[in-house]
């Protein structure tokens, strides 16, 4: 039998020396260890598709937390099943003692670690849902105040209709016309429909 840790931060700027701490006192040796430095939306990660592929039955898997795990609690009830029955290998997480599988490996211990897992993912969906919520209220709250979203509009020069005037008479050419305007080529394109749709009128 093999004991193995897994730890996972969010970025490369992030630190993962606490839970390698963790999972050195565990007992986990520095060839058993596999860090991941991305996010935790799914398994598509090169340190844990690694341990996966290094795990046998009868092992035992420590990580720090069940969001280091992941963040997808569909995504993690399928890999727990995947490690603990098609691997058939043993999951400890260190902080919820109730997710150790070492423990109670009857019906009843099964049992509580599924209901564990489904609570969590209960709350996880509820607080996405949440999030969603509160950030559509406070866009609709911040455009009631009058607060514009994206990049701010490029304001055209009080010389714009002299140099498309020029520009149509051939004077000078579209590419003086977009250096002097400084905006990109999609807004000037924009801006001359505006200026010629009201030049009809």
């Amino acid at each position: 039998m093999q004991t193995y840790g897994y730890a996972r931060v969010s970025s490369t700027d992030q630190n993962e020396a606490r839970q390698v701490l963790i999972l050195n006192e565990k007992g986990v040796v520095p060839e058993n260890l596999f860090i991941d430095k991305q996010s935790g939306k799914d398994f598509e990660r090169t340190a844990y598709k690694k341990l996966v592929r290094r795990l046998k039955a009868g092992d035992l898997l420590y990580i720090q937390s069940i969001d280091r795990l992941g963040r997808n609690y569909d995504e993690i009830q399928n890999q727990w099943r995947i490690l603990t029955k098609e691997k058939d290998i043993d999951i400890a997480v260190i902080d919820m003692p109730l997710l150790d599988t070492r423990t109670h490996k009857d019906l009843m211990g099964t049992f509580i670690s599924d209901l564990v897992l489904q609570i969590l993912s209960f709350m996880a969906h509820s607080e996405r849902d949440l999030l969603r919520k509160r950030q559509a209220e406070g866009i609709a709250a911040a455009k009631a105040r009058g607060v514009r979203f994206g990049r701010p509009e490029k304001k055209l020069p009080d010389n714009f209709e002299e140099l498309v005037q020029k520009w149509e008479r051939g004077e000078i050419s579209f590419d003086e016309v977009f250096e002097l305007c400084d905006m990109s080529r999609s807004s000037l394109y924009a801006k001359l429909r505006e200026y010629r749709y009201f030049r009809k009128d």
